[in-house]
This record gives C-alpha cells, sequence and structure tokens, in this order.
C-alpha cells in the first residue's frame, strides 16, 4: 500500500477524535462557566408560570440564584416555589420571592417596578419571558386585541425594562434578555399584529444595547421559532409553503434546550442568537436580500393553506 494512503487512512481517524474531544472539552468549560454564571445574581424572570419560565427557574434556583419570579397568579407561582423548594438543598439555595405581573394591564406596572425592586434593593439580570399569540386574518382581529398584544408582547417588555434601568445603570452592571420570537424578523401570514409586537420589541432592545452599552449593561435578544413541550412534537398539519417555515415538529425547542441557551448567552454575554433551523434562517437573508421572491413565496402559502382547508 502506498506509504502516503496508509499515513491518510491513519490521521483521518485520529483527526477526528481529537477534534471531537476538543469540542467534548469545550462544551464542559462552557457548562462549568454557565452554572457559576447566576451564582447570588438577582435573577428576574417574567412569565415564571409557562414551560420556558418554569425551566429558568428550576435551573436558575439549582445554580443559586436570588430568583424574583413573576406571573399573573399568585396561587400557581405558590406552588412553582414549593416545588422548587422541595427539589433542592436549602443550604445551597434562596427562597425565590414571588410578584404578581400582568403586561395586560399597565396601569399596574410602575406599582410593580417598584416591587420587584423593593425584594432585593437591584437586580442583575431581567429575563423577558411573556407572550402573548394570535393567528387569525387582519382584518378579523379587533382594535382592542391589537392593543392587548402589543401591551404585552412590546409595552410591557419595554416599561419594565426602562424601569429598572436607573438601578442598572447607578450600579453600572446588568444583563437584559429578550426571549423573542423570530417573527421579530421574519414574519409569516395570519400573525399581523403578533409579528408587530415582536418586531417592535426587536427593535427597541438594538436600539437600547447601544444606549446603555457605555454603563456596562448588556442587552440580548434570543429569537426562536416556538418552544414546544417537547423538540419532537407533532407536526402541524398544514400543508401550505409557508408552514414549512413555522410546522411544529422540525423547528421547535424545548424548554431544556432554550434555557440552556439562555445561560450560555448570559455567561459569554453574546448580542442576538437565533435559535432555529436552516430553512428559517435562509428566509431571514432571503426577506433582506431578496424581498420579492419571499414575497412571492408567502403569497403562495397563502394560497395552498386556502385550497388546503376546502379540500
Amino acid at each position: 500500500m502506498d506509504p502516503a494512503v496508509t499515513t491518510t487512512v491513519l490521521l483521518v481517524p485520529c483527526v477526528v477524535v481529537i477534534t471531537a474531544g476538543l469540542f467534548y472539552l469545550y462544551g464542559m468549560v462552557v457548562g462549568l462557566l454557565s452554572k457559576t454564571s447566576v451564582r447570588n445574581k438577582v435573577v428576574v424572570i417574567t412569565d415564571a408560570l409557562s414551560g420556558l419560565g418554569k425551566e429558568c427557574a428550576s435551573v436558575f434556583h439549582k445554580g443559586g440564584a436570588r430568583l424574583i419570579l413573576c406571573g399573573k397568579s399568585w396561587e400557581k407561582l405558590e406552588g412553582l416555589a414549593d416545588d422548587l423548594a422541595s427539589a433542592s438543598d436549602p443550604t445551597k439555595t434562596f427562597p425565590p420571592k414571588l410578584v404578581l405581573l400582568d403586561f395586560g394591564d399597565m396601569d399596574s406596572m410602575p406599582e410593580v417596578i417598584a416591587e420587584i425592586l423593593e425584594c432585593y434593593g437591584c437586580l442583575d439580570i431581567l429575563i423577558l419571558n411573556s407572550s402573548l399569540k394570535v393567528k387569525a386574518p387582519a382584518q378579523s382581529v379587533s382594535l382592542e386585541m391589537d392593543k392587548l398584544l402589543m401591551d404585552n408582547n412590546y409595552f410591557g417588555p419595554a416599561t419594565l425594562a426602562k424601569g429598572v434601568l436607573p438601578s442598572m445603570i447607578s450600579r453600572r452592571t446588568g444583563h437584559l434578555l429578550l426571549v423573542n420570537s423570530i417573527q421579530g424578523k421574519l414574519t409569516v401570514p395570519f400573525r399581523t399584529t403578533y409579528a408587530a409586537s415582536k418586531h417592535a420589541v426587536q427593535a427597541f432592545f438594538d436600539c437600547l444595547r447601544a444606549e446603555v452599552e457605555e454603563y456596562g449593561i448588556s442587552v440580548s435578544t434570543i429569537s426562536h421559532t416556538f418552544i414546544s413541550s417537547s423538540a419532537s412534537g407533532k407536526a402541524a398539519s398544514s400543508k401550505s409553503i409557508w408552514s414549512l417555515l413555522y410546522s411544529q415538529k422540525p423547528l421547535g425547542v424545548s424548554p431544556d434546550e432554550a434555557v440552556a441557551e439562555i445561560v450560555k448567552t448570559l455567561s459569554n454575554k453574546r448580542k442576538e442568537v437565533v435559535i432555529a433551523p436552516s430553512l428559517p434562517k435562509v428566509a431571514i437573508y432571503a426577506r433582506s436580500f431578496f424581498p420579492n421572491v419571499f414575497f412571492a413565496v408567502m403569497a403562495a402559502g397563502v394560497k395552498n393553506a386556502a385550497a388546503f382547508e376546502k379540500m
């Protein structure tokens, strides 16, 4: 056998093993850093009662964070706090503090912000996780529903962020992390107001990032397709073209996968993360560089969906 061929045959497996080992070591280092990134930090989680919120609360509580859990139901918040306490070592964790928060009631926001700041006198991390979804043709969505979506998805998170900023600025430290939908960058039909609210909140935090950088405050956005109970949920029944950009089986991420990305983002202070397979990412670029093609595909998808529903 040719010596060159023999050398190649021997080297390829070695290179593969060494590369895999390096990736493994890198993952271990990132994991260790992630576990210590929230220890003793004051962390606020909005909508802590959602699947993602509960997973965040569990991971951060075990990591030694001083949690402030927000939600619409006091009874459910107490139940979540009890679950966290029973699943952790009380000598290594802090009992969560609970705050009622409903972005649909914007009049209550000044009191809510004051209560959050009074819990520990400051906060280090604000995770904005709340979201309200509506899927319907634009003409069938009422103005009241439009306003409710904008309150939950834009005005609420923006108001809360502005409310805690003075405390962060005075301490010259802090991290604001927005869990946003990929529809803050990419739209699909029948989600007009939802997509508009997600575009608005994305733009708000993109602008805010530049404004607060001089104070040592980090701003991160994580855009995902959607959070499912498991990454292998049932596939969407729709056969339309645009459903491939937003179907449930191939594109959904489980809460634990999303939380792992959140923890890594807090640790490495990445400014923007997109959690999505290749097709939605390609669609984002297509929207920017080939808008006419993108619009044509979306329109064809609507016609396809209408035809499928008549079958």
